[in-house]
């Protein structure tokens, strides 16, 4: 028997979700809303630990659900992941590419790591899952790029870049994927904070930047995990079904004040 459901807004029984990168935070909330709202959900990360703790979690809800470890910076284990959960829920209607590389720091490394996560493995994901998605009849694709993707800023240069680079392939890929009727839209978040993520590391790191940020944004506080979820809800959704090659700012009007 089947765990009861809390009331959601959208319905997506029958629908098969994989989440790359969905043990924690925007990711883990992506993850239970879909399955709130119906949805068998895989989720992949290289945490094996929060990744079954999240797969416990939306099993709760009642639906399939699927984990697998998985390094998406590694072109051959997102192919292999990407099978297997298809396997594993009976195809795939919605792909979303959640991870990032975290890639801050003006070096080589820096700038790989946001290239190979933020980037490549939402391409990577994006070629392994088509098969699948094309064969959908609700097919669509979300990525999460970031409102850092907008403007110039002096520190963080290469995740700003590669995130713009993503909001860009957004675009280009909802053009060339709407003969198949499949809509690519993104998620630029503002600062969202959550348990060990980078807004609480920040607080305790780098308390200046943490104020600096949060007075940046008109109502007051961070933005959570779920309120991105939500966006990744509508616009997975029929009611989003005229919507494609968009990048949808969540950020609370973060950006609205520079």
């Amino acid at each position: 028997m089947s765990a009861e459901r809390p009331p959601a807004p959208f319905d997506f029984n029958g629908y098969r979700v994989v989440v790359a990168g969905g043990s924690r935070g925007i990711g883990r909330s992506m993850a239970l809303a879909f399955a709130q709202a119906g949805a068998a959900v895989s989720i992949c990360a290289r945490d094996a630990a929060a990744l079954e703790e999240t797969r416990q979690a939306v099993a709760v809800q009642g639906v399939t659900a699927h984990a697998q470890s998985c390094d998406l910076a590694d072109a051959a284990a997102i192919d292999a992941y990407v099978t297997n959960a298809a396997a594993a829920l009976g195809g795939i209607d919605v792909l979303v590419n959640n991870a990032s590389g975290y890639g801050f720091d003006d070096t080589d490394e820096g700038w790989l790591a946001g290239f190979n996560v933020d980037l490549m493995a939402a391409v990577r994901a994006s070629r392994a899952a088509l098969p699948y998605l094309k064969s959908s009849p609700q097919p669509c694709i979300l990525h999460t790029s970031s409102i850092a993707a907008f403007r110039p800023r002096a520190s963080g240069a290469p995740y700003a870049a590669v995130k713009a680079a993503l909001s860009q392939y957004t675009s280009s890929q909802a053009l060339a994927l709407a003969e198949h009727r499949i809509r690519v839209n993104a998620i630029a978040p503002g600062s969202i904070a959550f348990a060990d993520g980078l807004w609480e590391r920040r607080k305790l790191e780098q308390p200046e930047l943490y104020r600096a940020t949060l007075a940046k944004i008109p109502f007051g506080r961070f933005g959570r995990p779920e309120e991105i979820a939500h966006a990744a809800l509508f616009l997975a959704s029929p009611f989003a079904g005229w919507v494609t090659g968009q990048t949808l700012v969540v950020d609370g009007g973060q950006m609205l004040n520079g």
